[in-house]
């Protein structure tokens, strides 16, 4: 059910309480504009969470990249968490892992007609990016995690929420896994719910959307994975191998597919170590190993190794108006669009 897989360590609640004062400071200090928030003139969507760990950004991400790269020069812009590179780097298809990150590194590797880029300061990634030497000319920019960086005024703000991890059970950091308080969730524009599971009920999804108190301008989702519906020449009890922050869901989902299969988990974005590809290979004993796309991007040296492709499906058949919703913002918002022109030639007049 919802909120299974929380723990919460109340022995920290005090260091909690002023945490969540410290931020909420800061949060009033952006919505009061003692900081300064900055829009762009390209259409800007933030991806993010307000919770540590695995919401599903990435596919999520990698959604709005095969929704919008139909007809859109796309860009991503991610602040490539654990790169061992520092400052803006426009990733080209030479750029390794150390550079850019395991997660902008994947997403270039499936779409290498995207515009893939990191930078902790995400305005001047975004000014980079709308450079006019960046080829072709950047016409969307998709800022992973970045819910935080208030320093950009998104077009529009995606709040994603693991099911089995949503805000109303949780603590803020470090007693709980909250960056900010829940509040934060009245800063987003589209709340998807993620990672929920084939049996949830109309009823549970109207009691979620009570409980996280959506406005009447927001606009709530709910997504599962889809995994291949079956996978071939994985032999006998192959190796589960992941890296990622909540597991669970992914391991259920997989038993209706494989009948029977060991699991080796480690912390999210985890780097290998020799020792531990040694041990997975001591582990699998010959057997077939399977991991994530993400996981795979870290795993080296492995033979036998099978990668899952995971997709986000909408429920409900509420990707149509998902898909509706994004595509006419960005079509409004785009850089050559009269609405656009009309906002420019303002600011020249002021």
């Amino acid at each position: 059910m919802e909120g299974d897989h929380i723990k919460i360590n109340y022995w920290l609640m005090p260091l909690s309480w002023l945490y969540g004062l410290v931020v909420s400071i800061r949060n009033l200090m952006f919505d009061f504009g003692m900081l300064k928030s900055r829009s762009f003139d390209a259409p800007v969507i933030c991806i993010g969470n307000i919770t540590v760990g695995g919401t599903g950004k990435t596919p999520h991400t990698e959604y709005l990249i095969r929704l919008l790269s139909r007809d859109k020069q796309v860009a991503v812009l991610s602040r490539g968490y654990k790169r061992k590179s520092r400052g803006y780097i426009l990733a080209n298809n030479d750029s390794t892992m150390e550079q850019i990150g395991d997660e902008p590194f994947q997403m270039k590797q499936k779409y290498p007609q995207i515009h893939m880029a990191v930078d902790k300061n995400r305005c001047h990634g975004i000014d980079q990016l709308m450079k006019p030497d960046v080829t072709p000319e950047t016409e969307v920019i998709l800022l992973d995690d970045a819910y935080q960086h208030r320093h950009v005024k998104p077009g529009i703000n995606i709040l994603l929420m693991d099911y089995h991890r949503l805000t109303y059970f949780d603590k803020l950091l470090p007693a709980g896994r909250l960056r900010e308080p829940k509040s934060g969730i009245k800063r987003s524009d589209i709340v998807i719910v993620t990672k929920c599971p084939s049996y949830i009920t109309p009823m549970d999804k109207r009691g979620i959307t009570r409980s996280l108190q959506i406005e009447y301008w927001q606009k709530i989702f709910f997504t599962t994975y889809r995994y291949p519906k079956t996978i071939e020449g994985l032999g006998e009890k192959p190796l589960l191998v992941t890296g990622i922050a909540s597991p669970q869901q992914m391991v259920y989902d997989l038993q209706k597919i494989i009948p029977d299969f060991e699991v080796m988990s480690f912390p999210d974005h985890h780097n290998f170590s020799q020792k531990d590809i040694e041990n997975i290979k001591q582990k699998a004993a010959g057997r077939t190993i399977i991991t994530t796309e993400k996981d795979a991007t870290r795993l080296k040296g492995l033979d036998n190794m099978k990668t899952i492709p995971i997709e986000v499906e909408f429920m409900d058949d509420q990707g149509k108006e998902f898909d509706s919703i994004i595509q006419s913002y960005v079509l409004k918002n785009s850089r050559n669009s009269i609405l656009n022109k009309l906002k420019n030639k303002k600011k020249k007049n002021v």
